[in-house]
């Protein structure tokens, strides 16, 4: 029951979080803008909805890698989409360091 309890509080935390930094403008999501920004080196923490298409992961996650941005998978796209209060989006990007920060401490290591 205890882990249950975690798992809800980590998650509300992690939707709280993700609420704060769409209303402050430092969240933007759709994979292509989330690349633009990355080559930009505005990004600071790059999420990844689960369900998103395996090549299009892979191109995210390589583009990433090679910028050196940090990137995380997590969820699914509807959840992740509830979470920010964007329909239908599966790739999310934090421009702020420190909500990416915590963001990315609720979310855990990949």
């Amino acid at each position: 029951m205890r882990s249950q309890k975690n798992f809800w509080n980590m998650k509300s935390k992690l939707e709280s979080y993700l609420g704060f930094a769409r209303k402050s403008g430092n969240l933007i999501s759709g994979a292509g803008t989330c690349e633009i920004n990355m080559a930009k080196g505005k990004v600071k923490l790059l999420i990844i909805a689960e369900d998103t298409a395996e090549n299009s992961k892979k191109k995210l996650i390589s583009k990433a890698e090679l910028l050196k941005v940090p990137y995380r998978i997590y969820g699914t796209s509807e959840e992740l989409s509830k979470m920010t209060g964007t329909a239908g989006r599966n790739v999310f990007a934090v421009t702020e360091r420190n909500f990416a920060k915590v963001i990315e401490e609720q979310i855990g290591s990949r």
